[in-house]
């Protein structure tokens, strides 16, 4: 079997404020998320929300159900969402091949069985970022194109977090659950990706960052807006926030990040904005 995966705990902020670096990157950081020809996964208690990824090389890989779900397949209790930053790929559904160029998505409902990654090329192969989540019911699969999202321009120059945000998967472009997975790239001469901060206690989050140099970096800010942390983050690298925490990054150079949310609220703007005056 071609598929690997760790469990993450729930911490608690009271918890979250004794730990030293190496304890809070053991914690939320996400590594080793794409790999040739083997899927690996993080399934977190925080709204049971598992992160993962694959880049198919040189076979199909399928995906199949690990320990943690006791389900007889992977969506048998769940839906899916992916999205495609890699060389042009195939994501197989139950016999239904959906093509996927770079940067776009699909969504895959509660009760399919099959689900099968392959790339188009060796040289240029798909890198397929993968968010999962628990559903109630099942809703068709669909392909979200880079013409299908919705698109939001943020920030400022001025403010140095100008930006434009792509929601692929959300309720207003597909029927869904609950996850919610979109794009958000920075514009040259910003470097702030979320700011002012915010905290959503009724769901949580995961940022996906990629698009960064070799050498470069992302710190990615969380915590309690009166008591954050900061983690270095490279590329292809991803980051568990819980619902009580803020979540805001700031790179060295040019990035973009997938973010993905579970929870029980699917209306984005819901958020308590933290003040920037007020944070510490």
């Amino acid at each position: 079997m071609s598929i690997k995966y760790e469990v993450r705990y729930a911490a608690s902020p009271r918890e979250v404020k004794e730990f030293n670096t190496e304890q809070l990157r053991n914690e939320f950081l996400v590594q080793n998320i794409l790999e040739p020809d083997t899927i690996n996964l993080v399934y977190s208690h925080y709204d049971r929300f598992i992160t993962g990824g694959v880049i198919p090389l040189r076979k199909a890989i399928a995906l199949e159900t690990i320990a943690p779900l006791k389900a007889n397949y992977f969506l048998e209790r769940r839906e899916l969402g992916i999205i495609n930053i890699g060389g042009s790929g195939t994501v197989s559904i139950d016999g239904t091949h959906y093509d996927l160029e770079h940067k776009e998505a699909l969504y895959v409902g509660k009760g399919n069985k099959n689900i099968v990654f392959s790339s188009k090329s060796e040289e240029y192969p798909a890198k397929f970022y993968l968010n999962s989540t628990p559903a109630h019911k099942a809703y068709p699969t669909k392909k979200i194109g880079v013409n299908d999202v919705e698109v939001i321009e943020l920030g400022s120059a001025e403010t140095a977090n100008a930006r434009t945000l792509r929601k692929y998967i959300v309720n207003s472009v597909v029927d869904v659950c609950q996850l919610q997975m979109g794009m958000t790239t920075i514009k040259t001469g910003s470097s702030w990706n979320t700011m002012p901060a915010h905290v959503h206690d009724r769901r949580m989050e995961v940022y996906f960052y990629f698009e960064i140099a070799e050498d470069q970096a992302v710190c990615h800010f969380m915590g309690e807006p009166t008591e954050t942390r900061h983690v270095w983050i490279g590329n292809n690298e991803a980051i568990i926030s819980p619902p009580w925490s803020i979540h805001a990054g700031s790179g060295t150079s040019a990035y973009s990040f997938i973010w993905g949310m579970a929870g029980e609220n699917l209306d984005y703007g819901d958020m308590d904005i933290c003040k920037i005056n007020e944070l510490r």
